[in-house]
């Protein structure tokens, strides 16, 4: 499981200091060096659509490490292992 931790991280796409929510717009945002604004009214409409569009920003927000390369997920892993 630590690798595929790892493989995100390499990524290089974090959760955004920017957050309403859990970051991941603004992440997105910093990623494509674009506004927040343009990639919040993208999942908007994203979610306009018949698609799992919330189920897809809860495993991105899991998934995505936050802006100390903490991911929500691997977190929540370790401490059950314990």
């Amino acid at each position: 499981m630590d690798k595929f931790f790892s493989i995100v991280r390499g990524f290089g796409l974090k959760r955004g200091p920017q957050r309403w929510l859990g970051g991941v717009c603004g992440g997105i945002a910093a990623k494509l060096n674009v506004d927040v604004a343009y990639v919040r009214v993208a999942f908007l409409l994203f979610c306009l659509l018949p698609g799992p569009a919330f189920v897809v920003y809860i495993l991105a927000w899991l998934i995505l490490p936050d802006q100390h390369s903490k991911i929500a997920l691997e977190t929540f892993i370790s401490q059950r292992s314990r």
